[in-house]
């Protein structure tokens, strides 16, 4: 249980709501792969389609919040921090995914489409590492931005998403309908934590909001009316703010530490989650193909959120660490000098 506990140092309720977020990432992709892979829809896609709107807005929200603190340092520790980190994981994972892809993609492509596939995975995003792709380009184009009056940019980053085009890129893609979200955290963070400040004082309001929430969601997704331009961006920003609200009440309690946990080290689940996740799925369907297909779903949902963590805490002082850690050599100039130091001190 020691290994389990949590930083009290950081904000509780960001951490749940990282929680929350990399959750329901692992159980959109874990239901729709059960759904895809039976042939057939279960109660699971329920709550993944309710969830759509603002899965990922929230996501991207909460990963904005914090870069008020660091935007104005200097560009070599800032691309370090913000660019670097991610490329290196994004490089390895991309990497291990293909190791175990790289048999069923040679049957259908050739071992020469392997490569080609694995080189262009560098331009277009692979699978569901895309999110560490981007986010990189968030924190460089904000940086960028910096000086540009936030009226503006907010106006043009909701037009981008008003718009989402469908080029085919994902890069181009992703940006345009989710660079708003990330850019609201940055900008707007005094108000997002002073919402949840305010929800955490006055839970009672707190709980009918996320109740009447709940209801005109469910509807809209319902109706298809979620999908609409301007409407599917409004639904995003409400739907990340009821995110916070529920992250600031269990914040409150220690009912859900686990789940504190998790958004502490989503980047981990969000890492490791695919291989749990699709050997789960393929023992399951085929030594239990007569299990209702939404409990299925579950469960793969759950062995796929929880196993990384696992593997994380045994490894995570091994030689292993460098799957969650970067090492030394992958930081740029003081930043690697720095890291190598405190390594030598220890």
């Amino acid at each position: 249980m020691r290994a389990l506990e949590v930083d009290r140092q950081r904000v509780a309720w960001v951490d749940y709501a990282k929680g929350f977020c990399i959750v329901m990432v692992v159980m959109m992709h874990s239901t729709l792969g059960v759904e895809h892979a039976a042939g057939d829809a279960s109660w699971m896609g329920w709550i993944v389609a309710f969830a759509k709107p603002f899965r990922m807005p929230d996501f991207f929200l909460i990963s904005g919040l914090f870069l008020a603190r660091v935007i104005d340092r200097d560009w070599s520790d800032y691309l370090d921090r913000k660019v670097v980190h991610f490329a290196y994981f994004y490089a390895l994972w991309v990497t291990i995914q293909f190791a175990f892809k790289a048999p069923g993609f040679a049957a259908e492509l050739g071992w020469v489409g392997v490569v080609e596939e694995y080189l262009l995975s560098f331009v277009q995003p692979f699978g569901t590492l895309w999110f560490i792709y981007l986010l990189p380009i968030f924190f460089v184009v904000t940086k960028l931005a910096r000086n540009v009056p936030v009226p503006v940019m907010f106006v043009a980053a909701c037009a981008l998403q008003i718009a989402s085009p469908e080029t085919g890129l994902v890069v181009v893609d992703e940006f345009c309908s989710r660079f708003v979200y990330f850019y609201t955290g940055y900008a707007f963070a005094p108000y997002v934590f002073r919402f949840a400040e305010n929800v955490m004082a006055n839970r009672r309001d707190a709980v009918l909001f996320l109740c009447a929430w709940a209801l005109f969601e469910a509807l809209m997704v319902y109706f298809g009316y979620s999908a609409l331009p301007v409407v599917g961006l409004g639904l995003g920003f409400v739907g990340a703010m009821a995110v916070v609200a529920v992250s600031a009440l269990l914040s409150t309690r220690n009912w859900a530490l686990p789940l504190r946990f998790a958004g502490q080290n989503s980047i981990v689940v969000y890492l490791a989650f695919f291989l749990p996740m699709a050997v789960t799925r393929t023992v399951l369907l085929k030594f239990a193909p007569e299990l209702n297909l939404g409990v299925t779903a579950l469960l793969v949902t759950t062995v796929a959120a929880i196993t990384p963590l696992i593997f994380f805490v045994l490894v995570r002082n091994t030689w292993f660490a460098f799957l969650f850690r970067r090492p030394a050599w992958a930081h740029l100039g003081a930043r690697k000098s720095e890291e190598t130091l405190a390594i030598a001190k220890s």
